[in-house]
């Protein structure tokens, strides 16, 4: 018997009010007039309506991106390289040029749709669209333009997870407030918990810090002009902390007890060991050949990300079988994850606006066409190693200690 569930227009339309009238513009919501670029895949067709239906509601102007599902492994068979190397730039840069915010949901019919398909050809695909997200970045730094992602379930991510569907939803109930009467009202107080540890983070002047645990020794160099940040509305649901470290002082190896459902694949047991910066060792025990490919990647085998949750916030207490829930999870020890590849240009503590390329470089920030989280929920603890000389352990037990 097929496993049917299907959330309440109640819950949509504070799911929907949640990313439109507050995710975008950075807490602030939408303004009259703003055009909003909606990707949204059929199997998500009741949130899509839901979410068009409330841009209208609060003056913006929707732009439907809306795509069929499970075509993706006919197109990486089918495509020669011309093909995958193709960049529509007159497209996407009027498409750039227009909008001032994006909704990304994610459905997904098949998580492991591209598995065998050769993964040298996806990487390739990524890094072909690249331009298109550096222009989205450089008027995002500007100040015009922010986005959101959020999940829709479908049978098959919930079947991943090893829930039933209506278990699945729970957890994106939960996770996303969606069961309070006033949501935007939830994640404010979330927003102002995780400023408060941002301030007290952000005025230890760390040099270095180190990640130890059963199963990471790994250092990581924080790097000039750095911030730490939260969410800012840029995920639904975000109770992270992170950074994007100086890549070049990364050494240590970590592993990554989570799996990994990306490029269509599930990649398991990944295990990194970075020498000066770089991803020297790599393994996997499902599916190497896809994260083999990845790293071969310009600057994917570089540090992008680190980032810290901290489980007194997040409500998310299960595995979801994707990154943007996993990665945000809470139990027992909160979770690490760092993402390999480009980095984060907000956690520039100097003016964005006047920020170079060859600045970006020099201090240290990855660029790559490749942006992927890795997870770990194993016990850790962060100790930062100041400027000063002192020590000062910052995480602990899945909780922020300063």
């Amino acid at each position: 018997m097929p496993d049917i569930y299907h959330p309440s227009p109640e819950i949509l339309q504070k799911y929907a009010s949640v990313l439109v009238d507050f995710a975008l513009n950075s807490g602030k919501g939408i303004k009259r007039g703003d055009v909003v670029r909606l990707s949204v895949s059929d199997s998500a067709k009741p949130f899509y309506v839901a979410l068009r239906n409330q841009i209208l509601k609060s003056g913006g102007i929707p732009l439907s991106d809306y795509a069929p599902d499970g075509v993706a492994r006919d197109y990486f068979e089918l495509a020669g390289e011309s093909q995958l190397k193709f960049f529509a730039g007159k497209y996407y840069r009027g498409l750039a040029d227009q909008i001032d915010h994006s909704i990304g949901i994610i459905s997904d019919v098949d998580k492991r749709e591209l598995e065998g398909v050769n993964p040298q050809k996806i990487m390739l695909r990524q890094q072909s669209v690249k331009p298109f997200r550096d222009w989205l970045d450089a008027k995002e730094n500007a100040g015009k333009f922010t986005w959101t992602l959020a999940l829709y379930g479908t049978p098959a991510m919930a079947k991943e997870a090893g829930m039933s569907l209506r278990e699945y939803w729970d957890q994106i109930i939960k996770a996303c407030f969606l069961d309070a009467a006033d949501p935007i009202a939830k994640w404010r107080e979330v927003f102002k918990k995780n400023s408060e540890i941002l301030d007290k983070i952000n005025s230890l002047p760390i040099e270095k810090l180190h990640i130890s645990g059963e199963d990471v020794d790994l250092w990581i160099t924080l790097g000039e002009k750095r911030k730490w940040l939260g969410g800012s509305g840029r995920n639904i649901p975000s109770f992270e902390i992170f950074t994007s470290p100086d890549w070049r002082g990364t050494n240590g190896w970590i592993k990554f007890n989570q799996p990994l459902y990306r490029y269509g694949s599930l990649i398991k047991d990944i295990k990194l060991k970075f020498e000066n910066g770089q991803v020297t060792q790599s393994s996997a025990s499902l599916n190497y050949a896809v994260l083999k490919s990845m790293l071969e990647v310009e600057n994917a085998d570089k540090i992008g990300e680190f980032s810290l949750t901290d489980k007194r916030l997040s409500r998310i207490d299960k595995f979801m079988a994707e990154t943007l829930f996993d990665e945000n999870i809470s139990g027992p020890f909160g979770n690490t994850h760092l993402a390999l590849g480009t980095a984060d240009d907000d956690t520039y503590s100097g003016n964005l606006k006047t920020l170079t390329k060859s600045q970006k470089i020099k201090l240290g920030f990855n660029n790559s066409a490749i942006h992927t989280d890795i997870i770990s929920t194993a016990n850790r603890t962060v100790t930062a190693f100041l400027t000063n000389g002192s020590e000062k352990t910052i995480y602990r037990n899945g909780e922020f200690t300063i």
